[in-house]
């Protein structure tokens, strides 16, 4: 059980770690294009749309590394009141009943999403047409990244449940 969940922890550590500074590269698109907008007159035709998906990309890509560091929203103030079994055994109903299917269903839909948009070769609109299908693609991606991540949540619950003590969680 130790080495699927530190499995699962490395994989989003690592795919985290590389994703986050690609913020950097957006920035700088975003700059050109203030740039242009004002040297020219106007934005670019590329960048708005390139944008608004990398940042989304960006977003979702690193959710699981945020669930991961639990950097993500919870009702701590009920959390708080609970012994660490009962945390655990809060975390175990609430990831097995709710959250687990829910990604489950997200993945789902997002491969639909995607696959219809693959199979169109569905781009945006305007002088430049980007494909669209990589983000979509990004969805699924994501979504298993988050359902890995739930699992080793999961995983550790019941390792909390079943022996009193925590595992190891590296470096979160």
């Amino acid at each position: 059980m130790f080495s699927i969940i530190k499995a699962i922890d490395c994989l989003n550590e690592w795919f985290g770690r590389l994703v986050a500074p690609l913020i950097a590269i957006m920035t700088v698109v975003v700059i050109y294009d203030i740039v242009l907008s004002y040297v020219v007159g106007r934005p670019s035709d590329w960048a708005f749309d390139i944008t608004t998906m990398l940042f989304g990309a960006h977003f979702m890509l690193l959710t699981a590394y945020g669930l991961r560091h639990h950097a993500h929203v919870e009702v701590d103030v009920v959390k708080r009141l609970l012994s660490r079994r009962g945390r655990a055994l809060l975390d175990l109903l609430g990831y097995a009943i709710f959250f687990v299917p829910f990604i489950i269903m997200f993945i789902s839909y997002s491969w639909t999403f995607f696959a219809r948009s693959w199979s169109r070769g569905e781009s945006t609109y305007g002088v430049v047409s980007i494909p669209v299908y990589p983000i979509k693609a990004v969805l699924v991606i994501a979504g298993v990244l988050i359902l890995l991540q739930a699992i080793a949540i999961v995983l550790r619950a019941i390792h909390e449940l079943a022996s009193g003590e925590s595992p190891t969680e590296g470096a979160a």
